[in-house]
């Protein structure tokens, strides 16, 4: 109850992008909004679609339901429901729905009077799903090559797309993601680390304060970021991991069909071996 009355000082009106105060309510804690309407309308559909696409398929088993896409027949073009048609529209209300989601973000950050660097931060997580099911699959001249939504159905597609470049590890900018959701785990797991270390002390000790934290580090690494420095640069990683996973599949296919070992041959080429 105590937080709940904090918040009350926030609940300001205003900062809408859409519907003005028709919208601006909240439903306990949460902030609804007109983009809260419409995630809520656009993930219960897809909902509702995924649930009716387990029903006429085969099975109920969790783990083999499998919403795919439509065959590569049909090109970009309609699918009728049962041949892929379900995948397509459930695909335009997930869109809709992390779109949605955003925006309401992007509405709670201006009540608040805060930057926007949760919604743009999201907005690379968006990027990369619409990467997936939008952008190269159109690069590619078909709905079929988009991911089917299911969780062995998935992973068999994760498997087929890796070797089908060959050993997808050589591919430079999965190279380069892979090192950025490294780098961002060892960054934010010294960084709780760090906190939870000094917050709990041992018996009898005080809690430490940001100076101990720092003393730290400049003992340990002749450098401490700082308490803000810590949060921009997890920031940065991340986004820079969800941004290359992105760059890493859109140009697999549609820029490169060969397995991306043969892609390191540029090396033996360059001149100076002459």
């Amino acid at each position: 109850m105590a937080l709940l009355s904090f918040e009350r000082k926030y609940r300001i009106r205003g900062g809408t992008l859409i519907g003005g105060d028709l919208f601006d309510f909240w439903v306990g804690p949460f902030y609804v909004g007109f983009f809260g309407v419409t995630t809520i309308i656009f993930a219960s559909l897809g909902t509702a679609l995924i649930v009716y696409g387990a029903a006429i398929g085969p099975t109920w088993n969790i783990w083999k339901i499998s919403i795919d896409p439509p065959d590569i027949k049909y090109g970009l073009g309609f699918a009728p429901l049962k041949e892929g048609g379900l995948w397509q529209i459930i695909t335009a209300c997930a869109i809709g729905a992390f779109v949605s989601w955003a925006l309401r973000q992007v509405e709670i950050a201006r009540k608040l009077g805060m930057g926007y660097h949760i919604p743009f931060a999201f907005s690379f997580a968006i990027l990369a799903y619409v990467t997936l099911v939008v952008i190269r699959p159109v690069l590619l001249g078909a709905w079929a090559h988009a991911f089917p939504y299911g969780i062995f159905s998935h992973l068999d597609w994760v498997s087929v797309i890796g070797y089908q470049y060959g050993n997808f590890h050589y591919n430079p900018a999965h190279m380069v993601a892979i090192t950025f959701f490294f780098t961002t785990c060892l960054a934010l797991a010294l960084h709780g680390a760090l906190v939870l270390s000094s917050t709990n002390p041992g018996k009898n000790e005080k809690v430490k304060t940001p100076e101990h934290e720092d003393t730290f580090f400049k003992d340990l690494i002749g450098y401490s970021i700082g308490t803000l420095g810590i949060h921009r640069l997890g920031l940065f990683l991340a986004l820079n991991a969800g941004f290359w996973s992105a760059i890493c599949i859109v140009i697999s296919g549609p820029f490169w069909t060969e397995p991306w070992v043969d892609w390191w041959n540029y090396w033996r080429e360059l001149p100076i071996w002459e």
